[in-house]
């Protein structure tokens, strides 16, 4: 049984949904641009196969992701009239539910397309809630290597646990498990820095559908102060309001 399954219905409802059109548009557009999969299930759950999101078109309020390997799934998925998608992007279950499929032309390959759902569900603990941070004006995380080196990298999300950053390049000597010392970051809207000790958690190199590539870098906090996890938590609430604001 997944951890959502086993929530009623009002806890769901009030703790994880996230309904508003722009709101799932925001949403579901992060998790395209990091091509996330999804196992996509249908026909009354007798039928899955995996998936990846490929963009949101907000013109036409849909959803676009990758068809199946198997021609004769693709078939079926398409005489369906109910899915639902299932992933863990960076650990935390999102589920929604979409109704009939189209087959459409995404940048020269056959892909399909649903309308946008109406509600989703990310289910994640209060304590790790993780938001993503803005890219126009992104968030920068200095350190410092064991080396002496400078780190100075651009964030693409942050939890009371930890920050996740972006990389053109992986840097030289940063490996998994090491701690950086001495990193400091400023939250958009505090007049003070926050220090911290962080571990490297997670090195993963990815690629845009343009085919460049690029690393992503997970750091969790250690020991964080119970006055730090606050300031972070209330950028974290600032940035939620907002979006729910515009949704």
């Amino acid at each position: 049984m997944t951890q959502i399954a086993q929530l009623s219905e009002a806890e769901i409802e009030e703790r994880f949904h996230v309904t508003g059109r722009t709101a799932i548009q925001f949403t579901l557009a992060g998790y395209a641009r990091e091509h996330e999969s999804f196992s996509l299930h249908f026909n009354l759950g007798q039928d899955m196969f995996l998936t990846t999101l490929l963009a949101v078109q907000p013109d036409k309020e849909r959803l676009v992701f990758d068809c199946s390997g198997s021609a004769e799934t693709n078939r079926r998925f398409l005489n369906s009239q109910h899915s639902q998608f299932v992933g863990h992007p960076g650990g935390i279950p999102v589920q929604f539910s979409c109704g009939p499929a189209s087959e459409i032309t995404y940048e020269g390959s056959t892909a399909f397309a649903v309308a946008l759902p109406q509600k989703l569900v990310r289910l994640q603990r209060r304590e790790n809630f993780r938001v993503e941070t803005p890219r126009l004006k992104p968030l920068v995380f200095f350190g410092r290597l064991p080396s002496g080196e400078l780190l100075k990298l651009p964030s693409h999300d942050i939890s009371v646990s930890g920050i996740g950053l972006n990389a053109e390049s992986l840097p030289e000597g940063l490996v998994s498990e090491q701690v950086l010392e001495k990193c400091h970051f400023q939250l958009p809207g505090d007049p003070n820095e926050l220090f911290v000790k962080a571990t490297v958690r997670r090195i993963q190199e990815r690629e845009t559908r343009s085919g460049s590539r690029y690393w992503q870098i997970g750091l969790e906090f250690n020991q964080l102060s119970t006055g730090d996890e606050n300031r972070i938590q209330r950028y974290i609430d600032r940035i939620e309001r907002e979006r729910r604001e515009l949704s």
